[in-house]
């Protein structure tokens, strides 16, 4: 009896070895195939990016993304003593393109090596023989995505309006100075050559899905809404917090900039917009990465063009000047899009120069500023890619 026990334990120690053995640190297997390794642990989600190859997955659950098709796991990643583990038989799936050396690869224009311009992951590698590298003209394809093309369309979001007045301040509303803003930004940008679509031109309430909605109709290169920042604080307080932030669309990385995307987010559910909500899910900020992948640099390269801009501006930058968080306003929007709170409403002096036309110009004219020299990079990115 006490032999078979024995035969029994071995045979289970063997198979727990074995089932252990097959399990791979996804770090490790990143860095055998010459991929950066990121980890998420806001969202809970990690990324493996090769040369011409992004790999996303999410903990406990089975699939994951591979340059944005979905791949079906035989078990979910698990997160064990501090690293994040797969099946060997899961890594087996992802297959690693080929490329030429890093040196044959176009650089970017950006003056920042943290933000670089995006590039869709099927017509923005330039193909080369295996034996020798080779310079290839690349044909543009006939409908290039937003954030691969020329920089032609510009949609402006003036946030709330009508109903909805947004953050209030002592004197001025957010609607009020936003709408102002865009119309002055309007003017400039098309004085410049660019077309310019509002998502409202007049005091209207605009639900925040239709706002990206429209901007998808009139197929825009970049979409950009403007809002007042503010605070419920003391008066004190609020002489002390000032300042214009730009923001992304990614999972939040602190408390306060996810509360001020609640707070923008918190009109849709004021006024029973359907499938409203104040805040993503990690398995939907997942989800949702995957699909705006290809816009999320091109995003990040405008948001340098603004700070850039904005070298000078009597509201000065609060903190970095450069956030994320889950703004429902960027959700939809199917191409670069930025937030821009131009300055805290809630403080007076910040409120003062929003509400001043000598401000609002200067905005308007920063803004436009950073939408052109944003065209130019593009534009000469596109030029390395012999377009």
């Amino acid at each position: 009896m006490n032999r078979i026990l024995g035969k029994v334990l071995a045979v289970l120690c063997l198979m727990a070895a074995t089932l252990w053995a097959v399990q791979v640190d996804v770090e490790t297997f990143a860095k055998n195939k010459q991929a950066s390794f990121h980890w998420y642990p806001v969202q809970k989600t990690v990324s493996l990016v090769g040369a011409s190859d992004t790999i996303k997955m999410a903990i406990s659950l089975p699939f994951a993304f591979h340059n944005g098709k979905s791949i079906e796991l035989k078990t979910p990643p698990v997160l064990k003593d501090n690293k994040i583990w797969m099946d060997a038989a899961d890594t087996a799936k992802f297959v690693f393109t080929k490329t030429a050396s890093s040196s044959s690869a176009p650089k970017t224009v950006s003056s920042s090596s943290a933000v670089k311009p995006a590039s869709s992951s099927s017509s923005a590698t330039l193909k080369v023989s295996s034996s020798s590298v080779v310079s290839v003209a690349v044909a543009a394809p006939k409908n290039e995505t937003a954030g691969t093309r020329e920089v032609k369309t510009i949609v402006i979001d003036p946030g709330h309006g009508g109903k909805d007045s947004g953050a209030l301040g002592a004197k001025a509303q957010e609607k009020d100075i936003v709408l102002t803003v865009g119309k002055l930004l309007k003017k400039e940008l098309e004085k410049d050559g660019f077309k310019v679509k509002m998502t409202r031109d007049k005091d209207v309430f605009i639900e925040l899905g239709q706002r990206a909605n429209l901007a998808n109709q009139w197929d825009g290169d970049l979409f950009i809404s403007l809002h007042c920042n503010a605070v419920d604080a003391t008066p004190e307080r609020k002489k002390q917090i000032k300042g214009y932030h730009v923001y992304v669309l990614r999972a939040p990385e602190s408390e306060e900039d996810a509360a001020i995307a609640r707070r923008e987010n918190k009109v849709a559910t004021l006024y029973g917009e359907k499938n409203a909500k104040e805040e993503l899910s990690p398995i939907e900020w997942f989800k949702l990465e995957a699909r705006l992948e290809k816009y999320k640099q091109n995003s990040y390269m405008f948001t340098e063009e603004m700070l850039k801009a904005n070298e000078g501006y009597k509201i000065r930058k609060q903190a970095g000047g450069v956030g994320g968080a889950g703004f429902m306003v960027l959700v939809g929007a199917l191409m670069p899009a930025v937030l821009y709170e131009i300055g805290f409403i809630s403080n007076l002096d910040d409120e003062a120069y929003m509400m001043s036309d000598a401000g609002q110009k200067d905005i308007a004219e920063r803004i436009s500023k950073a939408v052109s020299n944003y065209k130019a990079a593009v534009h000469n990115y596109r030029e390395t890619l012999g377009r």
